[in-house]
């Protein structure tokens, strides 16, 4: 007990943070499509704020006047296991996913216990390893991918689960969920290497009904289907297990990213590194920006970022809405559409993937307006060329592995991965937090996924106390400016605010705020552990907060510590926590 606090006034304390807990929990008003569409700026209502997957927020009660008065408001521990998500909190309430694969309600606060839902799990469901990157809220309902393959849906009052519905055979919406249109929306992984199990699903919201499935690879006799040459439909594989897609509710679309295909190389996969085109499309729909209608699931539109991958090199993370005057510079951008008149607005589809690359096209139809080799323009980039009148990608064939026992080395290998990028509307610049890492890889005829051994490299040459940057690209002209650079590696996601500030944390514990202008660090302080994923910002009661969850994720993480280790202090493995700060 502190000196000078009776036991009355301590048990007091405790019913008054009891009774603000009750009362967030029976004042509940449930959460409408309009919410969803346009949430209230003390809300984070989705993995990234908002359905465009902006991760832009208006509050700027923090800012660069009085952010270095940022003081810790509260934290709270959690179990054992893997941390990759990203909380929801809305009237007050924190809901997060708590590894070992249960969901609490907590208060946004103080971080006290309000419920906790625990699934019972089938003995084979390791559910420490369970890995989930957001939950979904609507109604009076938060929505939880499970790891033994159910839908749940958990009453937003009391923890008791309202339904579950089975979506699989014991994959798990690794890449968590989007709400749109009354409907739950998650990605699954390809389990048990069958074609079946690739798929997007569509849920009704308020009853766990199947409304649709989008397989992500294309059978035979389907559109796309060619794509693949003769193999077989069940033994085409690619995974949607990404970051969560985003909505436009205008449109009435949803736009996802999907992943590499499988097996990894085209040795394994069809048998002859030239036995399929270079040039899209082919293996449809890996790594592809597909674009469904929300409500029956069709295919509106395609664009194959790399076709006929051979290096895992993932594009599945998430796509960014925005509205954008386009005029790309040829200094700063490599392919620009022919057909693209200069200085025109368009609504756009944003994506920078885990293997590299940027690409913005329109959304609407599809069409390739702009894109450019991120973060470097390197001989070993895994695209050698855009077709500037279709936008057709062409694979580097000089990076192929053309027979057993071949040796490559390719660019870029996981430069982002699980964290989410941001888009700051107010000056049309995209913030990407980013790791100057290729792909040594051997292939492997013997080896299932038709590789090893593999790992990922620092690019050659660069230097190592700038392997993890920050760039700041402008999305009209193209231009890029790493405004920060570090030795440190980071699964931290991107966090821009009104407040002209952009907040980011690493793996050597440390949790920034920068100039969102300048790149200047403007605030710093120590976690527990690794930051992961996380970052958001909300308010309550006028007030505002920053939010990270510290911990371990998978081989995000795992890999880049051993990369980078000796030039950085021990990383702090297996710390799950999170941790809020406010102004005094």
């Amino acid at each position: 007990m502190r000196a000078g606090v009776s036991c009355a006034a301590l048990i007091a304390a405790a019913c008054v943070l009891t009774a603000t807990a009750n009362a967030q929990v029976s004042s509940f008003k449930p959460v409408t499509e309009e919410m969803l569409v346009n949430p209230d700026p003390a809300d984070w209502l989705h993995l990234n704020r908002t359905m465009d997957q902006n991760r832009f927020s208006p509050l700027k009660q923090i800012d660069k006047s009085n952010v270095k008065q940022l003081r810790m408001a509260w934290a709270r521990g959690f179990p054992v296991g893997t941390q990759e998500s990203v909380p929801i909190v809305y009237m007050g309430v924190m809901y997060l996913y708590a590894p070992g694969a249960t969901v609490q309600a907590v208060d946004a606060t103080t971080g006290d216990l309000i419920w906790e839902y625990a699934r019972e799990y089938p003995k084979e469901v390791r559910a420490q390893a369970g890995r989930n990157k957001s939950l979904g809220i609507f109604d009076d309902m938060i929505y939880f991918g499970a790891p033994d393959g159910f839908l749940v849906a958990i009453d937003a009052k009391t923890g008791k689960e309202r339904w579950a519905t089975k979506v699989d055979n014991g994959g798990q919406a690794a890449g968590g969920i989007l709400i749109a249109d009354g409907k739950v929306l998650t990605n699954r992984t390809c389990i048990q290497g069958t074609r079946d199990q690739c798929f997007l699903a569509a849920h009704d919201a308020k009853t766990g009904k199947e409304l649709w499935r989008f397989n992500t690879a294309a059978g035979q006799g389907e559109p796309g289907g060619d794509s693949w040459g003769r193999l077989e439909t069940q033994q085409r594989l690619a995974s949607p297990w990404g970051l969560p897609g985003s909505y436009d509710p205008r449109r009435k679309t949803t736009y996802w990213g999907v992943a590499n295909p499988e097996p990894y190389t085209r040795l394994r996969r069809h048998g002859a590194h030239d036995a399929m085109p270079f040039t899209a499309p082919v293996d449809l729909y890996s790594n592809s920006t597909i674009a469904l209608d929300v409500a029956t699931g069709k295919l509106k539109w395609h664009y194959q970022q790399l076709p006929g991958d051979d290096w895992d090199a993932d594009h599945n993370q998430e796509r960014i809405l925005a509205r954008v005057r386009l005029n790309p510079d040829p200094k700063h951008v490599k392919w620009i559409s022919d057909s693209l008149p200069r200085g025109q607005e368009r609504d756009v589809v944003i994506t920078v993937a885990e293997g590299g690359g940027m690409f913005v096209v329109d959304a609407d139809n599809g069409q390739f307006l702009w894109g450019h080799p991120f973060p470097f323009d390197v001989p070993q980039f895994n695209i050698s060329s855009i077709d500037t009148k279709t936008g057709a990608t062409r694979i580097n064939n000089a990076n192929l592995m053309k027979k057993d026992g071949d040796a490559i080395l390719t660019c870029f290998h996981n430069v982002r991965s699980l964290w989410s990028i941001a888009y700051n509307p107010g000056n049309n610049s995209l913030y990407v937090p980013f790791q100057d890492q290729c792909l040594t890889m051997t292939a492997n005829e013997k080896a299932k996924s038709g590789w090893g051994p593999r790992r990922g490299v620092m690019r050659p040459g660069i230097d190592p106390n700038k392997y993890m940057n920050i760039a700041k690209i402008d999305v009209t002209t193209g231009e890029m400016k790493i405004i920060y650079s570090q030795a440190a590696p980071s699964a931290g996601s991107a966090l821009l605010t009104a407040g002209n500030l952009f907040f980011w944390g690493d793996q050597n514990r440390r949790l920034r705020a920068f100039d969102a202008d300048s790149g200047e660090i403007v605030w710093e302080t120590l976690v527990g552990g690794m930051v992961m994923n996380s970052t958001i910002t909300y308010a309550v009661n006028g007030k505002q907060y920053v939010m990270v969850f510290t911990g371990d994720g998978q081989s995000v993480t795992a890999g880049p510590i051993g990369l980078t280790q000796s030039h950085f202090p021990k990383a702090v493995r297996g710390h799950n926590a999170a941790y809020v700060f406010a102004l005094p």
